[in-house]
């Protein structure tokens, strides 16, 4: 049998396994609640039990593999193994992730930080064609990201590097929850999108139906932001062009810093698509000087959930012989 890699995504509320060949095609695929009662103590336990348990299911051993890599929140300590600060795990003090669950399957196990890991994915299988210098930008709850240069993931002195949320692009702007103002996420995440609106709802005069909806105190989210804007509502659209500059200002600066081959944006708010992708490429352009702007590209990403595990996978290939 040709050997196999396992991927896990390790998330507050779900984790999700993948079993995938060299080729990082997906054969296998499941997922389990994710228990932090305890201080999160049943985390590995569980993981060791249902990855024992599948491999029993599929009459395969761990002989089978090469190795199993996870993304994971919190601060990962790469060499020794150990996890520290996943608060929404419960994880509080250091966690010994890598000793107990080589010594629970048997397998050879590395990870890294979630957001990390779905840039490698994105890299490996998605919208970065395996090229060694892709950049990702994940647009969520808040704005995660990774960097892969020269095909090696940039960790930092202090395994920040990546932290793209944290780019300042207002000086004079919202106060971020790392403690300085400004950042990226507090402007681009789904939640910044939305303080954003609230904002510019306190100068806009005009006719409009998401405007209305905020003065008339009701809950929007980011998605009701964009949707209003693709059916033309004025203010609507001046919130995601707004949007769309801070991020645009972001990606200019990655771009002439480090000049990748593509900025890879994901993460729930991209799935806004192409109204999303071409604005921020238009104020990329913008903020790039010529040879940037022509070879690096903006694109949206394209593995969905399945970055996670995918990446998490490719890990584990540097314990092939």
């Amino acid at each position: 049998m040709d050997k196999k890699v396992l991927g896990i995504d390790l998330g507050g509320t779900t984790t999700k396994f993948a079993i995938l060949n060299l080729d990082g095609e997906i054969q296998q695929k499941w997922s389990i609640e994710t228990d932090i009662l305890d201080e999160g103590s049943r985390i590995v336990p569980n993981i060791v039990a249902s990855i024992n348990h599948r491999l029993n299911l599929y009459q395969m051993t761990a002989e089978d593999f090469i190795g199993i890599g996870m993304g994971t929140p919190g601060s990962v300590d790469r060499q020794a193994g150990t996890v520290i600060g996943a608060y929404n795990l419960n994880w509080k003090t250091l966690q010994p992730v890598q000793a107990a669950i080589e010594a629970g399957t048997g397998i050879p196990f590395a990870m890294d930080n979630d957001a990390n890991v779905a840039a490698l994915g994105e890299r490996w299988q998605g919208a970065g064609d395996n090229q060694p210098d892709v950049v990702f930008i994940t647009l969520g709850t808040g704005v995660g990201g990774g960097i892969i240069m020269e095909g090696r993931l940039l960790h930092g002195a202090a395994g920040c590097a990546g932290e793209i949320g944290h780019i300042t692009v207002d000086p004079e702007g919202f106060q971020c929850t790392c403690g300085k103002r400004g950042c990226l996420e507090t402007v681009s995440s789904a939640t910044g999108v939305v303080r954003v609106a609230r904002q510019l709802a306190e100068e806009y005069a005009g006719d409009s139906k998401l405007k209305a909806m905020l003065d008339d105190g009701q809950a929007i989210t980011s998605k009701d932001v964009f949707d209003f804007a693709k059916e033309e509502d004025d203010f609507a659209i001046m919130v995601v062009d707004k949007v769309c500059f801070y991020l645009g200002l972001a990606c200019g600066n990655l771009g002439n810093t480090l000049n990748p081959a593509s900025i890879v944006i994901g993460g729930g708010v991209s799935a806004a698509g192409e109204f999303l992708r071409s604005r921020v490429e238009t104020y990329f352009q913008e903020f790039t000087f010529p040879q940037v702007t022509e070879s690096t590209q903006i694109k949206l990403a394209e593995l969905g959930n399945d970055a996670g595990v995918i990446g998490a996978a490719s890990l584990a290939l540097q314990f092939v012989d």
